[in-house]
């Protein structure tokens, strides 16, 4: 089997993990306070703030912000669910806008129209590592006097114009097993506001800032020494992790964009930035549209992959708003969303995926789709 994903751990890892099994030293500690100042200078913000994962980050983030009961922020229906329920945590309502079709990413031209008196943030989510529309969202985000909170958690090192996502507002990253580096479980806040800096800190840690003194009810949200060591070394590798990543879509790309009804990443058949863009995308996934020009619906090309050993994935098949958990919001409509949710389907695109992986999807791919046309 080709995985979908697969985390790359090696001997730097494991003997980071045994230096802190053996320094007795397990919780939040001087592991985690590296790993918040290295990815700090990573993403270019003055601060970075370790958490248990991303679903705490967006959650204390949020908070931060002061977002809370009778707020409203105005996010992505198509994403995973954690990005609305870290709002509805907070006791405020996502108020969800269409995305773009090429991207999958908010659109912001639609934006505006969704800003009500009780707005107090837009959520922006870079999904599947490709940067939302950072200069528009900011500027509506100013226009407004909104905060804006970046998800980030399937981007860690996306770029737009040489700057780094999660440095464009308050940006939050994951670290679980699949994304394109792991901490096991985990999740980081970034951001060049000392307030909200502030802030988070107290609210991952029971609202404390000095051990024992609590100046409000928080959360227990910190990361551990073990996965703060295991982050540092990952940190390391993700500059060529995401190198592979961009290489492999591209190989994707070259085999797979002349196919009729399959849509590829625009990302992947131009050089790894966009000179039009200036956008670098970092591929957490390599997703595809299945429209109804291929021979066969978008389900059947991911039995056929599955029956024969490649790995896929739908991210997403059900956007949130059709979520039974979001009963509020099925009269709603969002037909970009909606299509998307029926055609897209991932590739395996990870590091650990090798040319002859690729060539064997792609060759699948392609005699799939010969073979059925010769037969209508």
């Amino acid at each position: 089997m080709i995985p979908i994903a697969r985390p790359l751990l090696g001997e730097e890892e494991k003997s980071a993990v045994l230096g802190v099994l053996s320094s007795g030293m397990l919780a939040q500690g001087k592991k985690v306070a590296e790993f918040e100042q290295r990815f700090a200078e990573f993403i270019g913000v003055q601060h970075a703030i370790a958490t248990s994962n991303g679903t705490t980050a967006l959650h204390a983030a949020l908070l931060a912000h002061n977002v809370g009961l009778g707020d409203e922020v105005i996010t992505t229906p198509f994403s995973f669910i954690a990005t609305a329920n870290a709002i509805k945590m907070t006791g405020a309502t996502p108020v969800f806008v269409d995305i773009n079709e090429k991207t999958f990413n908010i659109n912001p031209d639609l934006i505006e129209k969704a800003i009500t008196s009780k707005t107090k943030a837009i959520l922006p989510v870079h999904l599947f590592g490709l940067p939302a529309d950072t200069e528009k969202i900011s500027a509506i985000a100013k226009k407004h006097h909104l905060a804006v909170i970046e998800d980030a958690c399937q981007a860690h090192g996306a770029e737009v114009a040489g700057k780094k996502v999660g440095s464009f507002g308050t940006g939050c990253f994951s670290f679980y097993a699949t994304k394109n580096m792991t901490t096991g479980e985990g999740g980081m806040i970034t951001t060049n506001d000392d307030a909200v800096a502030q802030q988070c800190g107290k609210l991952i840690s029971h609202g404390s800032e000095r051990k024992y003194y609590h100046d409000f009810i928080g959360y227990n949200y910190r990361m551990t020494d073990i996965a703060a060591a295991i982050g540092i070394e990952q940190l390391k590798k993700l500059p060529l992790f995401n190198a592979k990543r961009k290489g492999n879509a591209q190989f994707l790309a070259q085999y797979l964009q002349h196919i009729q009804g399959i849509v590829v990443p625009e990302m992947a058949v131009v050089p790894e930035i966009n000179p039009a863009s200036n956008l670098t995308h970092v591929f957490h996934q390599y997703t595809i549209r299945v429209t109804p020009e291929f021979p066969f619906s978008r389900d059947q090309l991911l039995q056929n992959l599955t029956e024969n050993n490649i790995g896929t994935a739908i991210f997403y098949p059900v956007p949130i708003h059709q979520q039974k958990a979001y009963p509020e919001y099925h009269h709603l409509r969002f037909p970009v969303a909606e299509m998307a949710a029926a055609q897209v389907l991932s590739l395996p695109v990870h590091p650990g995926v090798s040319e002859e992986d690729l060539l064997f999807i792609t060759r699948f791919i392609q005699d799939v789709e010969h073979k059925s046309r010769k037969l209508l």
